[in-house]
């Protein structure tokens, strides 16, 4: 349960308090001036503080300023009596967390903590999906349009849990980055995360690629090789295009998913994985199960969480966001001095038609900053952003 530190200069108030918060499972820790509440802090983990505005040697407003200054971040909540609510309306103004006034309402009391721990359970967590991001390679996913915001919040929502997530959408569109946000925020971050692109393999090795295969299960098998499953085991497995896997495959990713076993190819012993699937496609497996091409099954297995990345062209609020994203990173790249894209060009990009999505953009980003001066503009995109097109 959470930690309160009392501070307060009567012994009998805090010996009240203990009583009943011990009674509540909160943890008490007691000191009876403001520096011995310091000595505290920078001695124990605190979660919430309740301390007495008025009190002899150090009073709760320099505790509370010196504690704030001091780096500590926890919830400090502030007692006043009558005739000093002016003071309790200031200390919140210099950034403590409530007052409660005297004397003590125990159910306000009560509400107050827990809403205070909360709070620092909250700031916790956040910080440290933010350092979860900042350790690994996950890239920024840039935007502010609302079907952006929501993908955003659906990651941060699910990426803690081991949902399978199906991602959705064009090519070029960033289905691999939602991916990789939803391993870098997850508990298996951790952990290895590995690609497979099913598009990009042969029908008739896709089936060693994922589960692996004995030595001599084929003619170029001349050692035992892992598949993607195992080298995946305690992360993330990225199941790009997976509308253009094999319907035998699809069969063995099912019997995978269900469970948590594979076997490789030539073999007979079963291998137990521990794997969190996130799959992706620009195909639509309604109509693919429809023809025949997508086992239904294994569709409801993987659509636990859908995620939808919208087209470029359905988000232009976004592109100078983009536009200015690709424009530093590529010129750190390529050792360029600095450029910028005037208003009149990024105008210019908002009015295309991005059929290839980031992906292109990226591409036509790049374009203009090799072949155009040090300002980018609205004749640059006109004349270099879509040549073939002219």
């Amino acid at each position: 349960m959470a930690t309160v530190l009392v501070i307060d200069d009567q012994q009998s108030v805090r010996k009240s308090f203990r009583e009943v918060l011990e009674y509540e499972s909160f943890t008490v820790l007691e000191a009876e001036d403001g520096q011995k509440g310091l000595d505290a802090l920078a001695a124990n983990l605190v979660d919430v503080v309740l301390c007495d505005i008025k009190m002899p040697k150090m009073d709760g407003m320099e505790f509370l300023d010196l504690a704030l200054a001091g780096g500590f971040e926890m919830p400090i909540i502030m007692i006043s009596g009558h005739g000093i609510i002016e003071t309790a309306v200031d200390s919140i103004k210099k950034g403590a967390y409530d007052f409660i006034q005297k004397p003590i309402d125990l159910p306000r009391l009560l509400v107050t903590l827990r809403n205070a721990v909360e709070k620092k359970t909250l700031v916790t967590e956040t910080k440290q999906l933010k350092k979860k991001v900042s350790k690994s390679k996950a890239k920024e996913i840039i935007g502010e349009s609302e079907s952006i915001r929501k993908i955003r919040d659906l990651i941060q929502k699910v990426a803690a849990t081991d949902a399978r997530i199906l991602v959705t959408g064009s090519n070029g569109t960033g289905k691999e980055l939602v991916a990789h946000w939803v391993h870098a925020l997850s508990a298996r971050s951790e952990g290895p995360m590995v690609e497979v692109n099913c598009a990009a393999i042969p029908t008739e090795l896709i089936e060693s690629e994922l589960f692996g295969h004995e030595k001599g299960a084929f003619t170029s098998a001349v050692k035992q090789r892992q598949g993607k499953f195992e080298l995946a085991h305690g992360g993330t497995l990225f199941l790009d295009e997976i509308g253009d896997m094999s319907l035998s495959a699809q069969a063995k990713v099912l019997r995978a998913l269900q469970e948590n076993k594979i076997a490789r190819v030539g073999g007979d012993k079963e291998i137990s994985v521990d794997v969190r699937v996130v799959a992706a496609t620009n195909k639509d497996l309604a109509e693919e199960i429809r023809r025949g091409n997508f086992r239904e099954d294994l569709f409801h297995r993987l659509n636990v969480i859908p995620i939808h990345v919208p087209d470029l062209n359905d988000r232009r609020s976004d592109i100078p966001l983009l536009a200015e994203h690709f424009l530093q990173l590529i010129l750190e790249e390529q050792n360029m001095g600095p450029k910028k894209i005037r208003p009149d060009a990024m105008n210019a990009l908002q009015e295309l038609d991005w059929t290839g999505n980031i992906r292109e953009l990226r591409n036509v980003v790049e374009r203009l900053i090799i072949l155009s001066d040090q300002e980018i503009t609205a004749t640059d995109v006109e004349v270099f952003a879509k040549p073939n097109k002219k």
